[in-house]
């Protein structure tokens, strides 16, 4: 099924089980009931019991369209094809013996069915449909045959309330004990894929770094080499405009430079300043002061909401990077000046970036942080990959929203540490 989602093959495989299943249970039925009526000689309504087959029919002839288109099946139309089939079998059941009938117990197929795939609630409301349509069948239902005289029979009669306790007392244990083992195998799933994706990032993260450490020792040379040209035209007699220029190539130089220092850094070559803790006040006004430095024309409007003073952040470089990131990522998409809100409790930092752009492109959210994905002209897509596995592994998390009246919210969520 190429291009689906997990969630879309997972639905369309057990839409097609519970087709196969149908099939078994169609083909058997019909086999008991003919045996039944024309080898048995055992009078049966075959008129409403066959009407009642051909609908399932039909009902799996839409279901084989649907496994053949292979879309997503919601749950809510999948317990409905199941609530189908038990009003299916309390239609068989009643045209023959109702609770009496031994085929009764075939009520718990749906239920385990749903147990296993859906939700707890759907699970609860399908046993309370189970359980009432057999309650029904106790007291409503047409004999089986020549059975007839054995409803009055005591023993008889016991014997079949004790079924039915047996199937409410069964319903009752798979919703409560299957449930939750389904819950559990399914945290455990989602943990496995968290772990599998953890891991292809820090793959990924592994060899970035091994590339980043390659392209510091050749751009080294390179960009010593522009500092000094970019010094010697200072000098030179030229143009006050032209200088203004050169200021610009030279500062955006000793960026270069700043850069390849914090991939030293990563390398093993611990920075001083890097790791400590620090006011939260005072280390937004580091990364904003870093940022519009680092900006030609930086335009941005911020509204910090001080929290309690005493609390403090890990002051990461990287983190500065990540943060100063998301803040060019904002001003690049946006011709309007940015909006930077934060404020603070005594356990998490929240930052959010608003700019006026064109708002979220497609699949950016569902991308972010799990592959490099780039909007821009020149961008090679590592910057918010690097920026989200950086937040992530602080113990924060980043998540993008459309705003109302268009343009994007980068909202940040960070940890503050504690002293000791």
């Amino acid at each position: 099924m190429t291009g689906s989602s997990p969630t879309q093959a997972s639905s369309t495989r057990n839409l097609k089980r519970l087709f196969v299943l149908r099939n078994l249970l169609i083909a058997g039925g019909l086999a008991v009931l003919l045996t039944l009526h024309f080898a048995l000689d055992v009078a049966l309504p075959l008129g409403p019991l066959l009407m009642i087959i051909g609908l399932l029919c039909l009902l799996n002839l839409w279901t084989w369209r649907l496994v053949r288109r292979q879309r997503h099946i919601r749950d809510s139309e999948f317990f409905l094809q199941l609530t189908i089939d038990v009003m299916a079998l309390a239609g068989v059941l009643y045209f023959t013996g109702g609770a009496t009938n031994p085929f009764a117990w075939f009520f718990l197929i749906p239920l385990v069915i749903t147990a296993t795939v859906l939700s707890p609630a759907a699970t609860w409301l399908m046993a309370a449909l189970t359980t009432a349509c057999y309650t029904l069948l106790l007291f409503f239902f047409l004999p089986l045959g020549d059975s007839a005289h054995m409803q009055h029979s005591k023993d008889f009669t016991q014997h079949v309330f004790g079924m039915w306790f047996g199937f409410v007392l069964s319903a009752a244990l798979i919703a409560w004990f299957v449930v939750g083992m389904a819950n559990t195998l399914k945290r455990r799933d989602l943990l496995l894929a968290q772990a599998r994706e953890q891991t292809l990032r820090d793959e990924r993260l592994v060899a970035l770094g091994t590339l980043a450490t390659g392209a510091a020792h050749e751009l080294g040379t390179p960009l010593a080499t522009m500092a000094i040209i970019a010094k010697e035209l200072e000098r030179a007699e030229i143009p006050e405009p032209a200088k203004r220029k050169v200021r610009i190539l030279r500062d955006q130089v000793d960026r270069c430079k700043q850069a390849l220092s914090i991939i030293s850094a990563s390398a093993g070559q611990a920075r001083a300043e890097s790791g400590n803790l620090v006011a939260v006040s005072d280390f937004l006004d580091q990364v904003i002061d870093e940022w519009r430095r680092q900006r030609v024309d930086p335009d941005l409007e911020t509204s910090i909401k001080g929290g309690l003073r005493e609390a403090v952040i890990v002051n990461e470089y990287t983190l500065h990077q990540s943060l100063i990131n998301l803040l060019n990522n904002a001003a690049d998409a946006s011709a309007a000046p940015l909006l930077l809100h934060a404020d603070w409790n005594p356990t998490r930092l929240n930052i959010d970036i608003l700019d006026r752009g064109p708002g979220l492109h497609p699949g950016a959210r569902s991308q972010m942080g799990s592959q490099q994905s780039s909007n821009k002209e020149y961008g090679m897509g590592l910057g918010l990959f690097l920026t989200h596995a950086t937040v992530q592994r602080l113990g924060g998390r980043i998540s993008l929203l459309d705003r109302e009246d268009g343009g994007t919210c980068t909202r940040i969520q960070l940890p503050l540490a504690q002293r000791t």
